[in-house]
């Protein structure tokens, strides 16, 4: 018991323990912070990935309007509600 508390009363022990609790509690990186940046990081990671299939998406569409007149026609009626002449269009919204 006496080899124990001499131990636990050691300065060099009460030192390290007092770092470790200073840094896992009260530095500018303690746990906390580190846990909600890497939640930040996930969630731009998953951002980027969503990013990058719709740029996907959007140039394979890009091509197929550039190589289609058919397919421009019709994304520029859906899109802009664009029509002909002799047409009339009806906008029904739900």
């Amino acid at each position: 018991m006496k080899k124990v508390l001499s131990i636990v009363t050691n300065k060099f022990v009460l030192t390290a323990l007092a770092f470790g609790v200073w840094m896992f509690f009260f530095d500018q990186n303690d746990f906390r912070s580190m846990q909600q940046r890497k939640q930040e990081l996930q969630s731009t990671k998953d951002n980027i990935a969503y990013l990058n299939n719709e740029i996907a998406r959007m140039e394979k569409d890009h091509e197929e309007m550039i190589g289609n007149p058919q397919r421009l026609e019709q994304y520029a009626r859906e899109q802009y509600l664009m029509k002909r002449d002799n047409e009339d269009v009806y906008v029904i919204e739900k």
